[in-house]
């Protein structure tokens, strides 16, 4: 069974690299769906899942084993987006790779205002949610380009957590805090061993972002962002080139896990022009993408939304520098600007798996990669990767079966 295992585990992998590396593979890869319906399955609320790890490996486990994939990255997430904190500990780089991810047990600790958990400010059956927030002035902006990690660390997250409102609230939250780290790490070497049992690559992640989204869903908040630009555009551009040295203390961190792969979120992209986007997006990220792919990186940018209109763009990166996962792009017209220099990712409409039926999952896929397919350098996924608890099970398996039939 191990022998089998690490023989599958190596064919998939083996898969996934030919097509980052603008390849063709012997099947087009699929990266498997997650979010809600990974506990549904199992018939676990929202709440248990965040909470009892042990209940959520089970959870994990029933359903990697009946959906298999080539790639569970979206099945094996647990947590939100902390990118903030992984700035105010990226000094501390042994801390900060830890708090990419803030669990339910964690935001407990904190007392954050950026998210709403199951169980505890929504109800048990609700999704965990990120609301970001806004906790920095206008006139502040001099504090964080002089020194943002100080600024956010000592400014910024003493208002965003109410647990680290003063020195000694924060000197036992982070004792608290450090002990829920622990155990988040328990549980995720027991989703390795779980992966690698099953017969999926053990992929190591690492991170970074982008820093213009870290400063709207972390700091001013979407809304007051935009205005910034309009308002401050010195100061707007001047953060977020302040930015970039501790997002990549931060992101080089994971190279003491093994990662070879950092992935970026991107929120703020389809809601600028091409102009702004140029402006002040586009610089400090692609800064950021292009020194980790000189560190020896592959990297993955999840451009969420419509990308379209910012496409040509990423052809100023290197030639294979990693994957342009796209959620509501058409990565038909995405793989003929980009065949041949980038990796894309994504193809399948979330809508399509929740509200189809599997005869139309079927016949999508067969048509997609037969546009998609030749040539290699694709992976076929989701748009997004949280898939809803009503999601028809049979949807997923047509998805899994029509991938074998065509890929």
């Amino acid at each position: 069974m191990v022998s089998n295992a690490k023989e599958l585990a190596e064919k998939r992998l083996a898969r996934l690299m030919a097509a980052m590396n603008l390849e063709e593979p012997d099947k087009v890869p699929l990266a498997g769906v997650g979010g809600d319906i990974v506990p549904a399955y199992s018939g676990l609320s929202m709440y248990e899942y965040c909470y009892d790890s042990e209940k959520a490996l089970k959870a994990m486990e029933k359903f990697l084993k009946d959906f298999p994939c080539d790639w569970p990255f979206a099945a094996s997430v647990s947590g939100l987006d902390g990118r903030v904190f992984n700035v105010a500990f990226s000094e501390f780089p042994d801390i900060s790779i830890n708090l990419t991810f803030i669990t339910g047990p964690m935001h407990d600790a904190l007392g954050d205002k950026y998210y709403r958990y199951p169980g505890r400010e929504i109800s048990e059956d609700s999704s965990p949610q990120f609301i970001g927030g806004s906790f920095m002035e206008a006139d502040e902006y001099d504090k964080l380009i002089e020194d943002p990690v100080k600024f956010i660390a000592e400014t910024v997250l003493p208002r965003a957590c109410r647990n680290l409102e003063t020195p000694r609230k924060a000197m036992a939250t982070m004792v608290r805090l450090g002990t829920e780290i622990s155990k988040f790490n328990a549980m995720m070497m027991q989703t390795v061993g779980l992966m690698q049992e099953l017969g999926y690559p053990a992929m190591a992640l690492g991170g970074a972002y982008a820093p213009l989204d870290l400063i709207g869903d972390f700091l001013r908040g979407v809304e007051n962002l935009l205005l910034d630009i309009r308002r401050y555009p010195d100061k707007v551009k001047a953060a977020t080139e302040a930015l970039v040295e501790p997002i990549m203390n931060y992101a080089l961190a994971h190279k003491n896990i093994g990662a070879t792969l950092a992935f970026i979120p991107l929120h703020l992209n389809e809601y600028l022009s091409p102009k702004l986007y140029k402006e002040f997006y586009w610089p400090t990220l692609k800064e950021v993408i292009v020194r980790l792919v000189n560190e020896g990186f592959k990297v993955m940018v999840f451009f969420e939304g419509r990308h379209d209109a910012h496409l040509e763009t990423i052809l100023e990166l290197p030639k294979g520098w990693g994957v342009a996962y796209f959620e509501k792009t058409d990565v038909v017209k995405a793989k003929e600007v980009l065949k041949g220099h980038t990796c894309v990712m994504g193809g399948i409409p979330m809508g399509l798996i929740v509200g189809g039926t599997p005869a139309q999952i079927d016949e999508y896929v067969k048509n997609l990669l037969e546009k998609v397919k030749p040539g290699g350098g694709f992976i076929l996924a989701p748009g997004v990767g949280t898939a809803p608890r009503e999601t028809p099970v049979e949807n997923i398996k047509a998805l899994i079966e029509a991938v074998e039939k065509y890929g």
